[in-house]
């Protein structure tokens, strides 16, 4: 082909260039096809009837429906007034704070931090010592005082503002992409706040949620967190996504007997063999007692 042929079409292709495609996750797993979509349904439900909903999570719940009412959905039903919604900056900040520690310590850190400093214009301008003080009770201090000032300093720069509410007009991948600009805010994270402050439809993989789904052969074994978190997303229907989550969650918090974990000895091994009955999730575990 003669050379000014080519550069003509090179000038047409710049001048016209092709709209950007979609970014879908490839299934790390794509031919391990579980779980289905009645084994979802199946465990929500034995998960409903033990635990009931998990009252943590039921303001979120209330601001999805209300959510999908608003966008037309009938079935929508509003049980009771709605609680204020967190903003995006503070889910992120409280998700932050939740790693590698327990539920407690993290909720400690975040009231810490909102006492010691009110506005995040405050957090931004405080020394890192006091900054880490106030966050201290919830474990990795410093590490996580360092990702706080950071993710604020970066948006400031980039938004002039230090808010986080624009991204509720962006779509899923464009959130990811957003956040995960972001040093330290990892798949797990970005998860949480899609789900409880974007009421978009995702699955976050968290210790229990990783553990219980290995252990009912969800994905492979030698499956990691992140490529769990990846196929689980393929797999689970989007409107069963927010109410398994949190009850897989609350699940993992309460009940060791579908994780079959080491260490257990005496009294507390007894126990658990004597109520293992209770636990709905063994009959989908290949494990005995």
């Amino acid at each position: 082909m003669p050379k000014s042929r080519k550069r003509k079409q090179q000038a047409e292709a710049d001048h016209n260039p092709k709209p950007p495609t979609k970014s879908i996750p490839k299934d790390p797993y794509p031919n391990h096809a579980r779980p289905t979509r009645e084994e979802c349904v199946s465990v929500r439900d034995d998960l409903l009837a033990l635990h009931g909903f998990p009252k943590e999570f039921a303001k979120y719940r209330e601001q999805r429906l209300s959510s999908q009412a608003s966008n037309g959905h009938d079935n929508a039903v509003i049980s009771e007034p709605l609680e204020e919604k967190e903003s995006v900056l503070d889910g992120l900040v409280r998700t932050l704070l939740s790693q590698n520690t327990t539920e407690s310590n993290s909720l400690r850190a975040f009231a810490s931090l909102k006492s010691a400093f009110p506005t995040w214009e405050e957090v931004l301008a405080a020394d890192s010592q006091s900054l880490e003080s106030a966050i201290r009770c919830g474990g990795l201090a410093k590490t996580k005082a360092s990702c706080i000032k950071n993710m604020l300093s970066c948006l400031l720069e980039k938004k002039e503002k230090l808010c986080l509410e624009y991204l509720r007009d962006l779509s899923v991948d464009e959130i990811k992409a957003e956040l995960s600009h972001f040093k330290g805010i990892g798949p797990k994270t970005v998860a949480c706040v899609l789900m409880f402050q974007l009421q978009q439809d995702d699955f976050p993989v968290d210790t229990h949620v990783f553990e219980i789904a290995k252990a009912m052969a969800w994905v492979p074994v030698g499956a990691d967190r992140n490529k769990t978190y990846l196929h689980l997303n393929q797999w689970i229907p989007d409107e069963l996504k927010f109410d398994l989550n949190c009850l897989l969650y609350t699940h993992g918090k309460l009940c060791r007997k579908c994780i079959k974990k080491g260490g257990s000895t005496g009294k507390q091994q007894e126990k658990e063999s004597e109520d293992s009955n209770s636990c709905p999730l063994l009959r989908y575990c290949n494990i005995k007692y």
